[in-house]
This record gives C-alpha cells, structure tokens and sequence, in this order.
C-alpha cells in the first residue's frame, strides 16, 4: 500500500534568501486574504476554481509584490483555500477566514516534487532549489528517497517551507511503497488522559514526563514575560512596537518553541512504543474544544472559578491529548492494530471490577474506592478509568468486526466488570 508522510528539515538561508523566502510568504498570506475576499463578495453561482484562478493570474501581473510568489505557490494558495471550504461542508472543519499579519504562520508551497533537485552532500547536509530563492542547505537528517532511490513508488511529492520561531524550515512530502502490515497479535490496552498523570494504562504502568524548560530557562521566560509587559505599557497607543519588545516577543516564542519541541519529541517516543506494544488501544472520545472554553466573567459579574478555569485549560492544551491520540491512530495503523474511541461518560464512576457506578466511587482526584458493599475494590483513579476504557473498547471492536480501522463508538461500555 502507498505510505504518505511528512518529514521535517532545518533550513539554513543566507540574509538575501531570508528576505526573499519572507516576501513569498506574506504575498502567500495576502493571495489567501484576496481569494477569501473574492469568494465571499461574488454571488454563489460565480464561485468556481476557473474564475479564481484568472482572478489570481490578473493579480500577479497587476500587482508586482504578488509576483515575487512563485506561480506554483500561488495555484497551491487556491487549491488549499477550496480544500478548507470542502473540509468545512463536510463537517471536519470551521470555515477559512482572513489570516492576520501576526497570528499565521509564513508558508510557501512547492507543489511538485520535481522542482526541488534535492541533492545530498554529505552525511549531515543536504541541498534543495526553492523557486525565486536559489539553492538552499537543509540539514539531513533522514534518509529521502531521491536520485538512484527515487522511483514511481518511492518519491518526494512537493514540499512545503515553514518559519517557526527558531527559523525556516522545510517539510517534504514523501511517498513510499510499504507492505500491507499483519494483524498485531499483541495484548489490549486501555489509556486514560490527564494532568497529573499524563497517561494512564489499563496494566497499572504511566507514562509520564518532567517540566519540558529547565528551571533555568523557566525563569528566563518568566523575566521575559515581566520585561515584555513593562515595555507594552511605556509603548504610546496605535504605535509600532520598539525593536526591543520585537526582540523580546521573539525570544519568548524561541523558548516556546523549545518546549513544544520536547513535548512532541516525547509524545513521539511514548506512542511509538504503546503501538508496537498493543495490538488494540482504547482512548476517550473527548471533545477537547469544548473542555478548554474559558470561563467568562465581567467586573460587575466577576464569576466564580475563572482563573482556576484559565489555569485548567493552559494544562490541558499543555498535554495536546488530540496530538496524542492522532500519532496513536497512524503508528497503530502501520503496524497492523487499530485505536478505538469509546464514550467518555462514567469511565471514572465506574468500579472496573464489579461495574458498580456512583459519583461517591472517587475517594479523591488520585485514589478510586468502590463504594459497593460486597467489592469494595481500590486502585489509582487513573488505572480503574483505563480499565474501563479497555473494557469498552474490547465490546465495540468485537460487536463492529474489523480491527483495521480506527472508530469513534457512540455506545455506552457494557456492565460486566473487567479483569482486575
């Protein structure tokens, strides 16, 4: 079967190239801001990819900084803008709207493989062509199917370039020819996603981690954050920010960046090894947007519990419990097992041994206690709420038939207890 993946690189621009590659991605932005404009003023009947396309063809030749983005880049503009409406019809998606100057990321697409002439140097280096940039160096870092390697089944299928806090980057899309992987005939398990206990298996093992910033660089940004603040106060309304808040707004995203480095290295590494562990994985289907809304209140109507609430929600985003379960979802897959999601209500009420339910079962946030007289089973919170998700989720599968796909199944988990 075909294999489509994304693999990441660090670009290494020279000052000119910087510039170039920062002009094409805020023409990229504005080409989105026009083609969202233009579909939202015409009539519906007028809406369609030939009219667009000539709309930004004539834009690029009437307005020469469009131009500096490459032809390619800017036909990819306009097939990922209607890909977003078809996403939104289709119930995966909001609506695209405009993309604001400082909250999107600068991106460049190079639709065709082709173009890129990737060429490796050495073992650490390697070197690419980016349209109306030049010859760029990216470090190599993995294996990519180019020159004598490349073929029809095995190939680069475009690329795409990506400032992030850090520096540009390029992510490859790759394309490879893969056997159809076996049934896993591991063991089943259960996985309950928290906080404090970041996840939680069914076989009473967690998976946990440490601070993603040292204390060094906690305090670092904490200075940061203070020093960000007193320079917004002394900057006059409707004015351009200084150049040393600039740089200090820059130095607080490069250690955000940092964490957010480590907490994806680390979710890379725990979920490759629960995939090639269990043959079936059962999780939560939590709908995660709605559990992090922010309390609301007012100075007349302070409300109760909005800090704590703020507080909650900085945690839970913190975790990204949806990373977690979509990295699960593909590693399973290539190994022939299969994530399945089951109802979220009373997974935590519930005793995993004698399926008693009651509010009162939770002695606290860590410890479960079974409040049935002839039970009385205890355990980690945490591991009673991944048992019931196994047991769940073994009753879904068997009662659905396949164990290839993944499943979201609305159904409440049956009542015989699980093995404890």
């Amino acid at each position: 079967m075909q294999q489509q993946r994304g693999y990441k690189a660090r670009l290494y621009l020279t000052p000119a190239q910087t510039l170039a590659a920062e002009a094409q991605g805020h023409a990229a932005r504005t080409m989105w801001n026009l083609v969202h404009d233009w579909w939202t003023m015409l009539p519906k009947g007028r809406r369609n990819l030939a009219a667009a396309d000539a709309a930004i063809r004539q834009g690029r030749k009437d307005l020469p900084w469009l131009g500096v983005l490459p032809a390619q880049a800017a036909q990819a503009v306009l097939k990922t803008y209607f890909q977003a409406w078809r996403n939104c019809w289709d119930g995966r998606a909001a609506a695209p709207n405009f993309k604001a100057r400082f909250r999107s990321r600068m991106a460049i697409d190079i639709p065709q493989g082709r173009d890129l002439q990737i060429v490796r140097l050495n073992r650490r280096w390697g070197r690419m062509w980016a349209p109306k940039i030049g010859h760029v160096l990216f470090r190599w870092t993995r294996d990519l199917p180019v020159g004598k390697r490349a073929d029809k089944d095995s190939r680069i299928t475009g690329a795409r370039l990506v400032k992030e806090a850090d520096g540009w980057h390029v992510v490859f899309r790759v394309q490879t020819e893969v056997p159809q992987p076996a049934e896993h005939t591991g063991p089943t398990v259960g996985i309950d996603r928290g906080i404090t206990k970041p996840l939680a298996l069914s076989d009473g093992t967690f998976r946990e981690h440490g601070p993603w910033l040292s204390k060094g660089e906690a305090e670092r940004l904490r200075r940061l954050e203070e020093a960000k603040e007193r320079k917004r106060q002394n900057r006059k309304p409707g004015k351009k920010n200084s150049r040393r808040l600039t740089r200090t707004y820059d130095q607080i995203a490069q250690l955000r960046a940092t964490a957010k480095r480590r907490a994806i290295d680390w979710q890379h590494k725990t979920t490759t090894g629960i995939a090639a562990t269990f043959s079936r994985i059962g999780v939560e289907d939590l709908a995660i947007l709605n559990m992090v809304k922010s309390a609301k209140g007012t100075v007349e109507a302070p409300g109760t519990g909005v800090r704590q609430k703020a507080g909650l929600n900085r945690a839970i985003a913190g975790e990204a419990w949806g990373r977690t379960v979509t990295m699960l979802e593909y590693k399973t897959a290539q190994r022939g097992g299969t994530v399945v999601k089951v109802p979220a209500p009373n997974t935590s009420r519930r005793c995993s041994a004698c399926g008693f339910i009651t509010p009162g079962n939770r002695e606290s946030q860590a410890v479960f206690v079974c409040k049935n007289s002839d039970c009385g089973f205890t355990c980690n919170a945490d591991t009673n709420a991944s048992r019931n998700i196994d047991h769940a989720a073994g009753s879904a599968v068997s009662g659905r038939g396949d164990l290839g796909d993944t499943r979201s199944v609305k159904r409440q988990p049956p009542t015989q207890p699980h093995a404890a």
